[in-house]
């Protein structure tokens, strides 16, 4: 089967954004690039508070935490320094240089994964049972998704 060149740019279109998507509910606010650096660095120091509490991190996991936090922190300033030089240059960019920028924020999406990736297998690794439940939730479901369900379950529980 042969397919077309709009196919195959579609397809990775998809693909691309699909993958964003999943990495955004990390690292980023929201799906939209972030306009003002503060509020962005504010809404991941929340995210990171929300997370410790969700996962009821104790004081003899903290350690490890912190390392995971750091590297949340320090991506989600990575992440704001190239969408915000994206968006300053978006009225400028060529068909290509759009693609090369979109490229680098996908790959700065995915080596910021791949750090935290040992951080957090290291914490996780420490886990009880429960906690690694709760994880294994708020990421394959996402924080605000997750915290609807809970909220359902929890109204229904009393």
């Amino acid at each position: 089967m042969k397919v077309s060149g709009n196919k195959f740019i579609n397809a990775s279109k998809h693909l691309i954004l699909s993958g964003s998507l999943a990495i955004s509910l990390f690292f980023a606010p929201g799906l939209s690039f972030a306009v003002d650096k503060d509020a962005h660095e504010d809404q991941t120091e929340l995210r990171i508070k929300d997370m410790h509490t969700k996962l009821k991190i104790t004081a003899e996991q903290e350690t490890l935490w912190s390392k995971v936090a750091q590297i949340m922190l320090e991506e989600a300033k990575n992440m704001d320094v190239l969408t915000q030089t994206r968006i300053e240059h978006a009225k400028d960019l060529t068909a290509i240089d759009d693609l090369k920028s979109y490229a680098e924020i996908a790959e700065a999406h995915a080596n910021g994964i791949k750090k935290l990736t040992p951080a957090f297998a290291e914490l996780y690794a420490g886990m009880s049972d429960a906690q690694k439940k709760e994880a294994d939730l708020l990421f394959r479901e996402g924080i605000s998704k997750h915290k609807h369900k809970k909220e359902h379950k929890e109204a229904a529980g009393k």
